[in-house]
Formats: structure tokens, C-alpha cells, sequence
């Protein structure tokens, strides 16, 4: 029989599709933090020497993983200002391929919606 993912593999599931983005875009990884609920998941570094923290969201589908909350976006954004760093976000959408009603099982076939990178403005409004 197989084994639904936990909320802790889906996360880290989600980590995999967005640390090979951030590798095909040129990222430099400082450190990588795949606990659940800790953020940022990675800090990189790009060609320029500019410091990114990366926000990570995995949801199941039909959730839309590109919402966050935007109140405490805020107060990361000024964690990010403090570091000097630019904030990234990544939400992924998992899901199983036969129904919205089933979970996601290890080592079997998963929808993925992964609209990309959003960079979040962290200066002052």
C-alpha cells in the first residue's frame, strides 16, 4: 500500500523544484533550512554578492500556493532589510494526479503548479 507524504515531505518536495530553480538561475546557497514553518528556507547569494532569503510555501492542491500572509510577509521583509537582503518568494502547488480528494503518495506521480519566483519589495511604503 502506499504511504501518503506528511506536511514535511510535501515541504521538502516543494524545496527540490525550487532549489533547482534557484541553481539554474545562477544562486549561490549560503545555508538551507528545510524545518517546517522556519523561515527562510535558503539564503543565496547571486553574482553581484546580493543576499536573498527564499520563502518556500507548499500547499495541496486546489490551494493557491502563491497567497501568503501578507501581515507577517511584512514583518520578514524588515528581518530581510535589517540583513541587507532581497526577499524571494516560491509557492508550490502539489496534488494528486487522480483527485483533488486523494493525497500526494511517496514515490508515485504528483501534479505540480510552480509559477516561479516572485521578488517581494522590501522597501518602505
Amino acid at each position: 500500500m502506499s504511504k501518503p507524504l506528511t506536511p514535511q515531505e510535501l515541504h521538502n518536495l516543494a524545496m527540490n523544484h525550487v532549489g533547482k530553480d534557484l541553481e539554474k538561475r545562477g544562486f549561490e546557497f549560503i545555508a538551507i533550512n528545510s524545518k517546517l514553518k522556519k523561515h527562510p528556507q535558503f539564503v543565496c547569494m547571486d553574482a553581484k554578492k546580493q543576499y536573498y532569503f527564499v520563502v518556500v510555501k507548499a500547499v495541496v492542491l486546489p490551494d493557491n500556493a502563491n497567497n501568503y500572509d501578507v501581515v507577517w510577509m511584512e514583518s520578514f521583509k524588515e528581518h530581510a532589510r535589517t540583513n541587507d537582503a532581497k526577499v524571494l518568494f516560491a509557492g508550490v502547488g502539489l496534488g494528486n494526479p487522480e483527485s483533488e480528494n486523494l493525497p500526494i503518495y511517496l514515490n508515485e506521480e504528483y501534479l505540480i503548479e510552480y509559477n516561479g519566483i516572485q521578488v517581494l519589495d522590501t522597501n518602505f511604503n
